[in-house]
């Protein structure tokens, strides 16, 4: 085939859903885990499935470069909580690679949690963009929503990423009663980038 072919073969989408729409974004989820107990979510006393059943970090990766082979250029990496998972940064730094050959952005979602820890090491991954979930700006409303205590161990996570050159973008479920006197009147969601 000549370069134009090529280029057009190139091109024509490989994943259709049933809506004839082209399949180029994919999340994955890399563990169950998560070291919130939000109240909406999870459990106060959580059973996750056993390490065995997990794909490992290793299948993700050729599962993900599956993927990427086969049309998909956006891929985000979500949980439970995809920062509590082990060696996570291993599979990070393996999509990270094929940034420019076939993968066009690698993103992730996180709590926040563990973001003071990893955030230099996202970047250096090659994710450009995060979504942090964050419910309230209210300390004790964050205390009760997610059984967790350290609202400012988020806040610096939120801020070693904006210094590490991500951009954020802050997701809030809105609880009737609770936290939604915190959300802009004009919109039922939250969705704010830094």
């Amino acid at each position: 085939m000549d370069n134009v072919t090529n280029k057009v073969a190139a091109e024509i989408p490989k994943m259709i859903d049933p809506f004839q729409r082209a399949v180029t974004y994919l999340r994955v989820s890399v563990t169950d885990r998560c070291d919130f107990r939000c109240t909406y979510c999870m459990a106060e006393n959580m059973n996750f499935l056993p390490k065995k059943d997990l794909l490992t970090l290793e299948e993700l990766s050729g599962l993900c470069s599956a993927f990427i082979a086969e049309g998909v250029r956006k891929l985000g990496l979500t949980g439970g909580e995809p920062l509590v998972r082990k060696n996570i940064m291993h599979l990070e730094r393996a999509l990270g690679r094929q940034i420019g050959s076939g993968l066009d952005e690698l993103t992730l979602t996180t709590n926040g949690s563990q973001l003071a820890r990893f955030a230099g090491e996202l970047y250096d991954c090659g994710v450009r963009r995060i979504n942090v979930s964050l419910d309230t700006l209210n300390p004790d409303k964050f205390r009760e929503i997610t059984r967790w205590r350290d609202f400012d161990k988020v806040m610096e996570g939120i801020d070693a990423a904006q210094k590490a050159g991500l951009h954020i973008k802050l997701n809030a479920v809105a609880l009737k009663d609770f936290n939604d006197v915190e959300m802009p009147s004009a919109s039922p969601m939250v969705a704010a980038w830094i």
